[in-house]
């Protein structure tokens, strides 16, 4: 399991978070949450959301994200705006 309180040390700097698809986010670490030990959230600014094929396709001032290992994916709800009665 990686050491997600390392991130804490990064704060300012622009960072680059990769993922298994060779999808990555980079920009700059403003915060984490919680703001000491393990980090289960952070936020990034000036970022580029960049796809497997190193295109640029969103940028934002402001991202949240969980740079955590994803365990799993499950269906919460429905299909949005779907009428069940």
């Amino acid at each position: 399991m990686p050491n997600y309180s390392k991130l804490h040390d990064l704060i300012s700097h622009r960072v680059t978070i990769e993922y298994d698809t060779g999808a990555r986010i980079t920009g700059y670490l403003a915060s984490c949450q919680p703001a000491s030990g393990p980090v289960e959230f952070a936020v990034l600014s000036e970022a580029k959301l960049i796809d497997s094929r190193g295109r640029v396709v969103r940028e934002s001032g402001e991202l949240t994200i969980c740079p955590n290992v994803l365990t799993s994916i499950a269906l919460d709800e429905g299909p949005r705006g779907r009428d069940l009665k």
